[in-house]
């Protein structure tokens, strides 16, 4: 079955850097854009970036532009999520999720894992 595994996630000072890992299995990885979403405490689920299959085409939200990168490795199965400059707002729990389209929702999510942005 459609497994996605979060990692890398804890506590960090503002201005910090954290990278996040998505390990997935049980589908063809390379054929889906996959996603990140966060959601902070009393706040609505924000879509955080966005990649395509090939990695060739990424979209952010405005909040993280400058600041985050998502990439991924095909032969790893993984997604990654490097976020630097992290400001206290980032804090939230993280979620890969497995895209139907580049432009769609989301399919599969994953457990979830805590940022934590704090001095």
């Amino acid at each position: 079955q459609v497994q996605l595994v979060e990692s890398g996630g804890g506590l960090v000072q503002p201005g910090g850097s954290l990278r996040l890992s998505c390990t997935v299995s049980g589908f063809t990885f390379r054929l889906y854009a996959m996603s990140w979403y966060r959601q902070a405490p009393g706040k609505e689920r924000e879509s955080v970036a966005r990649i395509s299959g090939a990695g060739a085409s990424t979209n952010y939200a405005d909040s993280v532009k400058g600041r985050f990168t998502i990439s991924r490795d095909n032969a790893k199965n993984t997604v990654y999520l490097e976020m630097t400059s992290l400001k206290p707002e980032d804090t939230a729990v993280y979620y890969c999720t497995r895209l139907i389209s580049f432009v769609g929702n989301s399919q599969y999510w994953g457990q979830g894992i805590q940022v934590t942005v704090s001095s």
